[in-house]
């Protein structure tokens, strides 16, 4: 957007990093924020990003959707390599750190707030400043750090405590936290509801010291996993802002995000049809 330009009013805010990522046949607009965004848009909501990036970066993809970014000489760049005992992970470059300031006065007041930052780059006290949003977290961002060759491990997530609580929803991916179920457990305990996406296994769903387990639909065929735990986030947030049901935001965010590993890159969000098939009325 034009620094000039005043912001068009949204529903759903996310802040995080828009990345480069390194595919075989060369890079593709990724991000977080990108998957989320396209999937809150095809399910109705008005959204806005806030990022960062280097000018170079190509946003076709997200034309429509209204972007504020602090310009940076490097975008956040990773490479994934999808291995039988999971995902590697490298990072190549990162672009700046996000702060409230960056805001616009008419985006303060979100219908839903999505933190997602992927490299360490959302400052934690995101979440003091939007008492009257539905906070919706994805903190796989926080929970990973790198080497000096730009390898990324699973690290310990300091600000949690302090960051959780303000949270409406939570929802990591078990890659997160390389399997780790007594970090699950203690994210858990901080967390209003968490929500925990498992691959091809599907998801679980803690709340009210309760948890139950959703799983995809059968036979389907798995081409790109990548963003599928994005789109799940953001069919979660809004269906549990909508219906106010942790297990039906569980089911409904099971179904929708298991159609996108059928898809590549940011084709990979829902489709109007796909939506409609996942929905049912809830009473």
């Amino acid at each position: 957007m034009n620094s000039l330009e005043l912001p068009p009013p949204i529903d759903y805010l996310l802040v995080g990093h828009l990345t480069c990522d390194l595919v075989n046949n060369g890079t593709r607009l990724g991000g977080s924020v990108a998957y989320a965004a396209l999937t809150a848009k095809a399910l109705g909501m008005r959204v806005g990003i806030i990022t960062s990036y280097a000018e170079d970066i190509l946003l076709d993809q997200l034309a429509s959707i209204p972007i504020i970014h602090l310009p940076s000489l490097k975008t956040t760049t990773f490479s994934n390599q999808e291995t039988p005992a999971g995902r590697l992970q490298k990072i190549y470059h990162r672009a700046e750190n996000l702060e409230y300031y960056l805001v616009p006065q008419a985006w303060r007041n979100p219908t839903i707030l999505h933190l997602a930052p992927v490299a360490q780059e959302v400052g934690a006290d995101f979440v003091r400043h939007f008492p009257n949003s539905f906070i919706g977290i994805t903190p796989q961002g926080w929970l990973r750090a790198w080497d000096e060759e730009g390898n990324v491990y699973p690290t310990e997530w300091l600000e949690a405590t302090f960051v959780l609580p303000y949270a409406n929803a939570t929802v990591i991916s078990i890659e997160d936290v390389a399997g780790n179920e007594a970090v699950i457990e203690e994210i858990s305990a901080s967390c209003h509801i968490l929500a925990v996406t498992e691959g091809a296994e599907g998801s679980r769903v803690y709340w009210n010291g309760d948890v139950r387990r959703f799983r995809p639909p059968p036979n389907l065929t798995e081409v790109d996993p990548v963003g599928a735990g994005d789109i799940y986030a953001a069919a979660f947030f809004i269906r549990l802002f909508e219906t106010r049901d942790p297990w039906e935001a569980g089911r409904f965010a099971t179904q929708l995000a298991s159609y996108s590993v059928t898809r590549t890159g940011l084709d990979s969000p829902p489709t109007r049809s796909e939506i409609e098939e996942c929905r049912i009325e809830v009473y």
